[in-house]
């Protein structure tokens, strides 16, 4: 797919606008009577610890919503960027019954809660399908959580024919999944798929043909860190 191409910019997510403007006000408003019972008194030092530990909270909260801006600055011709920020967990061919019924190559990255949680399309290509599926909570790097979690399917149809599922899957701690696309979309790499809140995993199955060049325990970089290349054909 060709590397000029225009796509929505998320700069801040709204998902996390709900979060960071009702979560501030309590900690001020907690922090304000906090003050007003302790001051002159010699309890202030709990004031100072509790708006220290306010400050810290808030902070984690805003870390994790935030939205880095990032380009794939290299050719996207038969490429496979990394979904997301975390460690790889899986890597390896498995059976996919759901959509594709034979083997493929399951590469798959764990996203912690200190992790950015915005999810980037892997390929480029037009989307076929986005399905969300109900399911169980189990931690999110557990083999079983691919399947039987609550997840979201993304199937993509690269400009040759390739096709490509990407999973979001939800983890123990986890209850929110966002997916951006909707069936019919051009999506192309540089843009944002979706958005999981608080610990979670997103799968992406290749086909057997594609060369990986990550492995397990392995960092990456959503956007950024190159998973595989796929054997495309013209």
């Amino acid at each position: 797919m060709a590397k000029t191409k225009k796509f929505k910019k998320i700069r801040l997510h709204q998902e996390g606008s709900a979060t960071m403007l009702w979560g501030g006000l309590s900690l001020l408003i907690i922090n304000a009577c906090l003050y007003l019972l302790t001051a002159n008194t010699p309890w202030i030092w709990l004031f100072w610890v509790v708006l220290a530990v306010s400050v810290g909270l808030y902070g984690v909260i805003v870390n994790f919503f935030r939205c880095p801006i990032r380009v794939f600055e290299e050719e996207t011709e038969g490429i496979v960027v990394a979904p997301a920020d975390g460690k790889i967990v899986v890597c390896e061919e498995v059976e996919e019954q759901e959509y594709f019924h034979d083997k493929r190559l399951m590469i798959s990255v764990f996203m912690s809660p200190l992790n950015v949680h915005a999810n980037w399309f892997p390929i480029g290509g037009k989307v076929l399908s986005v399905s969300h599926h109900k399911g169980n909570f189990h931690k999110a790097w557990l083999p079983k959580a691919s399947i039987e979690n609550e997840h979201a399917d993304t199937l993509i149809e690269t400009d040759h024919g390739e096709r490509v599922l990407v999973r979001q899957v939800a983890g123990a701690v986890a209850r929110r999944i966002v997916t951006y696309p909707r069936e019919g979309d051009t999506c192309y790499i540089d843009e944002h798929l979706g958005f999981i809140k608080f610990g979670s995993r997103v799968d992406v199955y290749l086909p057997v043909t594609a060369k990986p060049l990550v492995k397990i325990g392995d960092r990456t970089v959503g956007n950024e860190t190159v998973l595989a290349t796929l054997n495309t054909h013209d």
